[in-house]
């Protein structure tokens, strides 16, 4: 499987104005369906100038197409919040997510020094939260809800910590 992180660029638009017509993307991650045309491209360009300085996104890549992004916001110290979307919903649920979160995480802790990584997910999406899971992420509370593919539901908070190259819990 070839899965690569790489910056994001104005040229990736046209697949986040696809993603932005997708309704199962758009319920699922948060983001308004069909929004306007130029209001979407504003909104990339700030991205991809990087505004605000407190947050990262990067691009996820596979077989040579831009499939999804990882973000790392709210970074300050050694601590950023973690969140990844495959825009692609045909992709869901074959492995690009997990490929693409272990390498933006290796990534960040490399360059920028992140230690301590937070994630929020819905209790209704377990495909997320099994993701997450999956790299070291752990459970550490279950505060708030949130509308989910249309639905109400509790949203859980998982921290991974890591020092050097191994993973603790808590």
């Amino acid at each position: 499987m070839t899965v690569r992180i790489r910056p994001i660029v104005m040229e990736d638009f046209p697949s986040v104005l696809k993603w932005s017509r997708d309704e199962l993307f758009c319920s699922a991650n948060g983001w308004e369906l069909n929004r306007e045309k130029e209001e979407l491209y504003q909104w990339w360009k700030r991205l991809v100038m990087g505004i605000p300085e407190d947050f990262i996104r990067l691009g996820i890549e596979f077989d040579e197409k831009l499939v999804g992004y990882v973000d790392f916001a709210d970074i300050q110290g050694n601590t950023a919040e973690f969140g990844i979307a495959i825009g692609e919903s045909g992709l869901w649920g074959k492995g690009i997510g997990h490929h693409a979160a272990s390498a933006s995480l290796d990534y960040v802790s490399e360059t920028l020094g992140i230690t301590t990584f937070l994630a929020e997910t819905h209790a209704a999406n377990l495909r997320s939260r099994s993701l997450l899971e999956r790299i070291g992420f752990k459970e550490i509370s279950r505060n708030g809800d949130e509308i989910y593919l249309g639905e109400n539901v509790q949203l859980i908070q998982l921290q991974l910590r890591e020092r050097g190259n191994h993973i603790e819990d808590n």
